[in-house]
């Protein structure tokens, strides 16, 4: 692994980054002036996306809570998991049962800088960290396979980052791909944003086009492609707040967010 030190000095904290962007507007801590100013200046111009950034968060929890309470499953890998923040999906799942063992996959250096924070665990599970792209599927699997059993189920948790893809058919592809390999019985846990309405779309065309990395908003019809062959349980793809809710389920995000859980035959 990367030395910290070595590590930070490659990281240019003078210009925003949509990682550290995110985690500010989820009240965490690793964040410099850049990003709380570019922030700041979306929020300004579209206040719901704050909400919007935690009740995208409390999906990952409900799901999460789902898959080790309800499915059964101990194993996970975390795609393109960001900067940590609150309820990582290692500590929902070591909530319920301690012997979860997760991985997260991030190719971001800035997510390397903070890795400390994931790689906590219960004594009796495990948490990884793979550095590597998201789109390259074998880095994926074999970086998995040191830590988990790839012939057991595995819950592959997307969190909505494929909004980065640029390119849908691309987007569709890397998870197919991820799909078709794992074991039967394991679960496809993913959420993607769209546009809540025009403003919100004008402020993340604007946001898009200042040099960030961009994120693509897609409607629900086009994102549901991406369950295809797999079974979705109740309540299917639907926004976040529509997903099996509870007393702490924000209800803003009823254009903003979609997500979904579907078991792998």
């Amino acid at each position: 692994m990367t030395e910290p030190t070595r590590l930070s000095s490659q990281i240019d904290t003078s210009v925003a980054h949509s990682a550290r962007v995110w985690n500010y507007w989820l009240g965490g801590k690793d964040h410099y002036p850049a990003d709380q100013a570019a922030g700041d200046a979306y929020s300004s111009k579209y206040p719901n996306i704050v909400p919007f950034a935690g009740e995208s968060r409390d999906f990952l929890r409900r799901t999460t809570t789902f898959l080790a309470k309800e499915a059964g499953i101990r194993q996970f890998i975390d795609l393109g998991a960001g900067l940590p923040t609150s309820n990582n999906t290692h500590e929902v799942a070591q909530r319920i049962s301690p012997d979860c063992r997760v991985v997260y996959l991030d190719h971001d250096p800035i997510v390397l800088l903070h890795v400390h924070a994931l790689l906590t665990s219960t004594p009796e599970g495990a948490t990884a960290y793979v550095q590597a792209d998201m789109r390259d599927t074998d880095a994926v699997l074999t970086g998995g396979a040191k830590t988990l059993d790839m012939t057991e189920p595995i819950a592959l948790v997307i969190s909505d980052v494929l909004g980065h893809i640029v390119d849908w058919d691309e987007a569709r592809g890397l998870v197919r791909r991820l799909v078709d390999r794992l074991p039967s019985g394991s679960y496809l846990s993913l959420s993607h944003s769209t546009a809540a309405d025009e403003k919100h779309q004008a402020v993340q065309d604007e946001y898009n086009s200042s040099g960030a990395i961009p994120y693509i908003f897609r409607e629900p019809s086009v994102a549901i492609e991406l369950f295809e062959g797999t079974e979705l349980i109740e309540p299917g793809f639907t926004s976040w707040p529509r997903w099996r809710p509870d007393a702490n389920t924000g209800r803003l995000t009823d254009r903003a967010g979609w997500g979904g859980v579907a078991r792998i035959s």
